[in-house]
C-alpha cells in the first residue's frame, strides 16, 4: 500500500476530510481507522458517516462493538474492535456478513489481524506535535490495501 498524507490542524479539519470521504464511499467500502488512543478516529469516523447521509450523531461503540445507522446510500456499521481478543472472535461477532450489507467503519483495525477484504482503505492517525484544547495537529496517513473496493 503507497499511502498518501493528509495534516489536520483541528478536530474540524478531521471532520470535514472526514465527511469528503464519506461523500465518495460507495456500498460494500470498508474503512479501516488505526491510531493510538485519542488521535481522532472517532471524529474521523463522524464525518464518514456525515458525508455518507448518517443523520443521527455517531456515537463509540466501544462497549457493543457495532452500531448500525441508515443513510439515504444504504446502511453504515460503525466497529470498534478494541475490546476483542483477536480475529478468531470476529465469527462470533458476525463480522464477515456486515462487510457485505453497506459501509464499514472499523475503528481499532488492526486488531482484526489481517482480516478485512483486499481492496479496503487503511487510514492511519497520529498526532504530530504537541496538542492543546484548540491545537489538534494530526498525521492522517491513507491508502487502498490489495485490489480495488467502492
Amino acid at each position: 500500500m503507497e499511502a498518501a498524507i493528509f495534516e489536520s490542524h483541528s478536530a474540524a479539519e478531521t471532520f470535514a476530510w472526514g465527511q469528503a470521504l464519506g461523500k465518495e464511499l460507495g456500498q460494500g467500502a470498508v474503512v479501516a481507522l488505526m491510531g493510538d488512543l485519542g488521535c481522532g478516529k472517532t471524529t474521523l469516523a463522524q464525518g464518514i458517516a456525515a458525508g455518507y447521509g448518517v443523520a443521527e450523531p455517531l456515537t463509540s461503540p466501544t462497549f457493543i462493538i457495532c452500531h448500525e445507522y441508515e443513510s439515504g446510500r444504504g446502511p453504515l456499521f460503525h466497529f470498534d474492535l478494541y475490546r476483542i481478543g483477536g480475529a478468531a472472535e470476529l465469527d462470533d461477532l458476525g463480522f464477515y456478513e456486515y462487510l457485505e450489507r453497506g459501509v464499514c467503519l472499523i475503528e481499532w483495525a488492526e486488531r482484526a489481524d489481517g482480516e478485512l477484504p483486499p481492496g479496503h482503505l487503511r487510514i492511519t492517525m497520529e498526532k504530530n506535535g504537541e496538542t492543546h484544547e484548540n491545537n489538534c495537529h494530526r498525521l492522517i496517513r491513507f491508502g487502498r490495501v490489495g485490489g480495488h473496493r467502492p
